[in-house]
Protein backbone atom coordinates (compact mmCIF):
# COMPACT_ATOMS: atom_id res chain seq x y z
CA UNK A 1 0.00 0.00 0.00
CA UNK A 2 1.42 3.35 -1.02
CA UNK A 3 1.10 6.69 0.73
CA UNK A 4 -1.32 7.81 -1.97
CA UNK A 5 -3.69 4.98 -1.02
CA UNK A 6 -3.97 6.47 2.47
CA UNK A 7 -4.83 9.96 1.25
CA UNK A 8 -8.49 11.03 1.53
CA UNK A 9 -10.37 11.37 -1.73
CA UNK A 10 -10.70 14.71 -3.49
CA UNK A 11 -14.41 14.76 -2.65
CA UNK A 12 -13.69 14.51 1.06
CA UNK A 13 -11.06 17.24 0.88
CA UNK A 14 -13.49 19.53 -0.95
CA UNK A 15 -16.06 19.36 1.82
CA UNK A 16 -16.55 22.14 4.34
CA UNK A 17 -17.23 20.49 7.68
CA UNK A 18 -20.56 21.67 9.07
CA UNK A 19 -19.74 20.23 12.49
CA UNK A 20 -16.59 22.31 12.86
CA UNK A 21 -18.43 25.58 12.22
CA UNK A 22 -19.79 27.69 15.06
CA UNK A 23 -23.49 28.45 15.32
CA UNK A 24 -23.28 31.78 13.49
CA UNK A 25 -21.24 30.31 10.62
CA UNK A 26 -23.63 27.37 10.29
CA UNK A 27 -26.60 29.70 9.96
CA UNK A 28 -24.78 31.84 7.40
CA UNK A 29 -23.87 28.84 5.26
CA UNK A 30 -27.48 27.70 5.02
CA UNK A 31 -29.06 31.00 4.04
CA UNK A 32 -28.60 32.79 0.71
CA UNK A 33 -25.52 35.06 1.01
CA UNK A 34 -27.38 38.33 0.40
CA UNK A 35 -29.82 39.95 2.80
CA UNK A 36 -28.91 38.17 6.01
CA UNK A 37 -29.57 40.02 9.26
CA UNK A 38 -29.12 38.88 12.82
CA UNK A 39 -31.82 39.37 15.43
CA UNK A 40 -30.62 40.20 18.94
CA UNK A 41 -26.96 39.71 18.12
CA UNK A 42 -23.96 40.15 20.42
CA UNK A 43 -24.10 43.95 20.32
CA UNK A 44 -27.59 43.83 21.80
CA UNK A 45 -25.97 42.33 24.92
CA UNK A 46 -28.65 39.79 25.80
CA UNK A 47 -26.76 38.32 28.75
CA UNK A 48 -28.19 35.78 31.14
CA UNK A 49 -28.74 37.53 34.49
CA UNK A 50 -28.32 34.25 36.36
CA UNK A 51 -24.95 32.85 35.26
CA UNK A 52 -22.74 35.59 36.79
CA UNK A 53 -24.36 34.98 40.18
CA UNK A 54 -22.93 31.47 40.04
CA UNK A 55 -19.48 32.52 38.89
CA UNK A 56 -20.09 31.61 35.24
CA UNK A 57 -18.99 34.03 32.53
CA UNK A 58 -22.06 34.79 30.33
CA UNK A 59 -22.10 35.21 26.56
CA UNK A 60 -23.55 38.27 24.82
CA UNK A 61 -26.00 36.27 22.69
CA UNK A 62 -26.56 33.63 25.43
CA UNK A 63 -25.58 30.87 23.06
CA UNK A 64 -28.30 31.28 20.42
CA UNK A 65 -27.87 32.92 17.00
CA UNK A 66 -30.98 33.97 15.05
CA UNK A 67 -30.56 34.94 11.39
CA UNK A 68 -33.33 36.14 9.11
CA UNK A 69 -32.73 35.87 5.40
CA UNK A 70 -33.77 33.86 2.39
CA UNK A 71 -33.51 30.27 1.18
CA UNK A 72 -33.41 30.28 -2.61
CA UNK A 73 -35.37 33.49 -2.54
CA UNK A 74 -37.93 32.43 0.10
CA UNK A 75 -38.11 34.15 3.49
CA UNK A 76 -36.50 32.03 6.19
CA UNK A 77 -35.21 32.15 9.74
CA UNK A 78 -32.38 29.99 11.09
CA UNK A 79 -32.10 29.49 14.84
CA UNK A 80 -28.69 28.07 15.72
CA UNK A 81 -27.71 26.88 19.19
CA UNK A 82 -24.02 27.22 20.05
CA UNK A 83 -23.01 23.88 21.53
CA UNK A 84 -19.68 25.28 22.71
CA UNK A 85 -21.38 27.61 25.21
CA UNK A 86 -22.73 25.79 28.27
CA UNK A 87 -23.23 22.66 26.18
CA UNK A 88 -25.93 24.40 24.15
CA UNK A 89 -28.18 24.40 27.22
CA UNK A 90 -31.44 26.35 27.25
CA UNK A 91 -31.97 29.09 29.81
CA UNK A 92 -34.20 32.13 30.16
CA UNK A 93 -32.64 34.46 27.57
CA UNK A 94 -31.67 32.03 24.82
CA UNK A 95 -34.96 30.18 25.30
CA UNK A 96 -36.88 33.43 24.87
CA UNK A 97 -34.90 34.18 21.70
CA UNK A 98 -35.82 30.79 20.26
CA UNK A 99 -39.50 30.97 21.22
CA UNK A 100 -39.87 34.63 20.23
CA UNK A 101 -38.26 34.12 16.82
CA UNK A 102 -40.56 31.19 16.07
CA UNK A 103 -43.56 33.20 17.19
CA UNK A 104 -42.55 36.06 14.88
CA UNK A 105 -42.34 33.58 12.01
CA UNK A 106 -45.77 32.25 12.99
CA UNK A 107 -47.21 35.77 12.94
CA UNK A 108 -45.87 36.26 9.41
CA UNK A 109 -47.24 32.91 8.26
CA UNK A 110 -50.69 33.73 9.61
CA UNK A 111 -50.54 37.05 7.74
CA UNK A 112 -49.89 35.23 4.48
CA UNK A 113 -46.12 35.80 4.44
CA UNK A 114 -44.60 32.32 4.83
CA UNK A 115 -41.28 32.11 6.66
CA UNK A 116 -39.33 28.85 6.52
CA UNK A 117 -38.00 27.93 10.02
CA UNK A 118 -34.80 25.95 10.54
CA UNK A 119 -33.54 24.88 13.97
CA UNK A 120 -29.88 23.91 14.37
CA UNK A 121 -30.04 21.83 17.53
CA UNK A 122 -26.76 21.36 19.37
CA UNK A 123 -27.94 21.05 22.94
CA UNK A 124 -27.90 19.03 26.10
CA UNK A 125 -31.35 20.30 27.04
CA UNK A 126 -32.34 22.64 29.83
CA UNK A 127 -29.64 24.72 31.56
CA UNK A 128 -29.41 23.42 35.10
CA UNK A 129 -28.50 26.85 36.48
CA UNK A 130 -31.81 28.19 35.13
CA UNK A 131 -33.83 24.99 35.28
CA UNK A 132 -37.41 26.21 35.74
CA UNK A 133 -36.95 29.14 33.38
CA UNK A 134 -35.39 26.87 30.79
CA UNK A 135 -38.21 24.34 31.08
CA UNK A 136 -40.80 27.07 30.62
CA UNK A 137 -38.97 28.32 27.52
CA UNK A 138 -38.81 24.83 26.02
CA UNK A 139 -42.57 24.48 26.48
CA UNK A 140 -43.05 27.74 24.57
CA UNK A 141 -40.68 26.54 21.82
CA UNK A 142 -42.64 23.28 21.48
CA UNK A 143 -45.93 25.17 21.27
CA UNK A 144 -44.56 27.46 18.56
CA UNK A 145 -43.22 24.52 16.52
CA UNK A 146 -46.60 22.75 16.58
CA UNK A 147 -48.41 25.95 15.54
CA UNK A 148 -45.89 26.72 12.78
CA UNK A 149 -45.93 23.30 11.15
CA UNK A 150 -49.57 23.85 10.21
CA UNK A 151 -48.31 26.52 7.80
CA UNK A 152 -44.78 25.48 6.74
CA UNK A 153 -42.40 22.58 7.40
CA UNK A 154 -40.30 23.09 10.53
CA UNK A 155 -36.90 21.49 9.98
CA UNK A 156 -34.36 20.48 12.63
CA UNK A 157 -30.70 19.88 11.79
CA UNK A 158 -28.58 17.92 14.29
CA UNK A 159 -24.94 17.90 13.28
CA UNK A 160 -22.78 16.98 16.30
CA UNK A 161 -20.80 16.61 18.42
CA UNK A 162 -22.94 17.68 21.39
CA UNK A 163 -26.03 16.04 19.98
CA UNK A 164 -29.61 16.84 20.95
CA UNK A 165 -30.92 15.75 24.34
CA UNK A 166 -33.41 16.59 27.05
CA UNK A 167 -36.43 18.76 26.36
CA UNK A 168 -34.96 19.90 23.06
CA UNK A 169 -35.01 16.30 21.80
CA UNK A 170 -38.79 16.56 22.19
CA UNK A 171 -38.65 19.73 20.09
CA UNK A 172 -36.83 17.72 17.41
CA UNK A 173 -39.53 15.06 17.63
CA UNK A 174 -42.19 17.68 16.96
CA UNK A 175 -40.45 19.04 13.87
CA UNK A 176 -41.73 18.17 10.40
CA UNK A 177 -38.33 16.85 9.31
CA UNK A 178 -35.08 15.97 11.08
CA UNK A 179 -31.77 16.06 9.21
CA UNK A 180 -28.87 14.43 11.04
CA UNK A 181 -25.23 13.50 10.46
CA UNK A 182 -23.67 10.16 11.28
CA UNK A 183 -21.60 11.86 14.00
CA UNK A 184 -24.62 13.32 15.79
CA UNK A 185 -26.73 11.78 18.56
CA UNK A 186 -30.39 12.19 19.44
CA UNK A 187 -32.05 11.02 22.64
CA UNK A 188 -34.02 12.06 25.68
CA UNK A 189 -31.20 11.29 28.13
CA UNK A 190 -27.50 11.42 27.35
CA UNK A 191 -25.32 8.35 27.87
CA UNK A 192 -23.56 9.87 30.89
CA UNK A 193 -26.89 10.60 32.56
CA UNK A 194 -28.13 7.05 31.95
CA UNK A 195 -24.93 5.56 33.37
CA UNK A 196 -25.04 7.86 36.38
CA UNK A 197 -28.67 7.11 37.20
CA UNK A 198 -28.96 3.45 36.20
CA UNK A 199 -25.38 2.18 36.40
CA UNK A 200 -22.88 0.57 34.04
CA UNK A 201 -25.06 -2.51 33.64
CA UNK A 202 -27.63 -0.31 31.89
CA UNK A 203 -25.20 1.60 29.66
CA UNK A 204 -21.45 2.12 29.52
CA UNK A 205 -21.16 5.75 28.41
CA UNK A 206 -17.49 5.18 27.48
CA UNK A 207 -18.45 2.53 24.90
CA UNK A 208 -18.68 4.83 21.89
CA UNK A 209 -19.59 2.04 19.48
CA UNK A 210 -22.53 1.04 21.66
CA UNK A 211 -23.69 4.61 22.22
CA UNK A 212 -23.69 5.50 18.54
CA UNK A 213 -25.32 2.20 17.59
CA UNK A 214 -28.22 3.12 19.88
CA UNK A 215 -28.66 6.88 19.46
CA UNK A 216 -26.29 7.91 16.64
CA UNK A 217 -27.48 9.55 13.45
CA UNK A 218 -27.43 6.42 11.30
CA UNK A 219 -29.47 4.45 13.83
CA UNK A 220 -31.99 7.25 14.30
CA UNK A 221 -32.67 7.40 10.56
CA UNK A 222 -32.90 3.60 10.35
CA UNK A 223 -35.49 3.55 13.15
CA UNK A 224 -37.57 6.41 11.78
CA UNK A 225 -36.74 8.97 14.45
CA UNK A 226 -34.88 11.14 11.94
CA UNK A 227 -35.56 11.57 8.25
CA UNK A 228 -32.27 12.03 6.42
CA UNK A 229 -28.64 11.13 7.03
CA UNK A 230 -26.27 13.67 5.48
CA UNK A 231 -22.52 13.95 5.22
CA UNK A 232 -20.67 16.41 7.41
CA UNK A 233 -20.65 18.98 4.63
CA UNK A 234 -22.23 22.44 4.69
CA UNK A 235 -23.29 22.23 1.04
CA UNK A 236 -24.89 18.81 1.56
CA UNK A 237 -26.85 20.05 4.58
CA UNK A 238 -28.13 23.06 2.63
CA UNK A 239 -29.06 20.89 -0.37
CA UNK A 240 -31.03 18.52 1.82
CA UNK A 241 -32.71 21.45 3.55
CA UNK A 242 -33.85 22.90 0.22
CA UNK A 243 -35.14 19.48 -0.78
CA UNK A 244 -37.36 19.32 2.30
CA UNK A 245 -38.94 22.70 1.58
CA UNK A 246 -39.42 21.78 -2.10
CA UNK A 247 -41.12 18.45 -1.34
CA UNK A 248 -44.87 18.02 -0.80
CA UNK A 249 -45.82 18.35 2.88
CA UNK A 250 -46.39 15.18 4.87
CA UNK A 251 -47.84 14.50 8.32
CA UNK A 252 -45.33 14.89 11.18
CA UNK A 253 -44.29 11.71 12.92
CA UNK A 254 -45.60 12.95 16.27
CA UNK A 255 -49.14 12.90 14.82
CA UNK A 256 -49.02 9.10 14.40
CA UNK A 257 -49.68 8.36 18.04
CA UNK A 258 -51.03 4.84 17.59
CA UNK A 259 -47.97 3.69 15.63
CA UNK A 260 -45.44 4.90 18.16
CA UNK A 261 -47.47 3.78 21.17
CA UNK A 262 -47.60 0.29 19.73
CA UNK A 263 -43.86 0.21 19.13
CA UNK A 264 -43.05 1.50 22.60
CA UNK A 265 -45.38 -0.99 24.26
CA UNK A 266 -43.81 -3.84 22.31
CA UNK A 267 -40.36 -2.66 23.30
CA UNK A 268 -41.36 -2.29 26.96
CA UNK A 269 -42.50 -5.90 26.85
CA UNK A 270 -38.94 -6.99 26.17
CA UNK A 271 -39.57 -8.19 22.61
CA UNK A 272 -36.69 -6.31 21.03
CA UNK A 273 -34.63 -5.38 24.06
CA UNK A 274 -31.95 -2.77 23.49
CA UNK A 275 -30.21 -4.57 20.64
CA UNK A 276 -29.60 -2.00 17.87
CA UNK A 277 -30.28 -4.39 15.00
CA UNK A 278 -33.52 -5.60 16.60
CA UNK A 279 -34.58 -1.99 17.00
CA UNK A 280 -33.94 -1.39 13.31
CA UNK A 281 -36.13 -4.33 12.40
CA UNK A 282 -38.88 -3.25 14.79
CA UNK A 283 -38.83 0.51 14.25
CA UNK A 284 -37.71 0.95 10.67
CA UNK A 285 -39.91 3.30 8.64
CA UNK A 286 -42.85 1.30 7.35
CA UNK A 287 -42.65 -1.40 10.01
CA UNK A 288 -46.09 -1.99 11.57
CA UNK A 289 -46.86 -1.35 15.21
CA UNK A 290 -45.99 -4.44 17.21
CA UNK A 291 -43.33 -5.56 14.73
CA UNK A 292 -41.00 -6.17 17.67
CA UNK A 293 -43.29 -9.00 18.80
CA UNK A 294 -42.35 -11.11 15.80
Amino acid sequence: MSANDLMPSAGVLARESFIELGARERARRLLDPDGQRELLGPFDAMYSPWLPRQGIVPQADDGVVVLRGRLQGRDAVVLAIEGRFQGGSIGEVCGAKLAGSLELALRDCRAGRPVLPVLLLETGGVRLQEANLGLAAIAEIQSAVVALRAHVPVVAVIAGMVGCFGGMSLVAGLCSDVIITRQARLGMNGPEVIEQEAGLEELDAADRRLVWSLIGGEQRVATGLADALVDDDAAAVRARLLGVFDAPPRPPRSADIALWRGRIEALAGGAAGADPLALRDAWSPGAPAGAADR
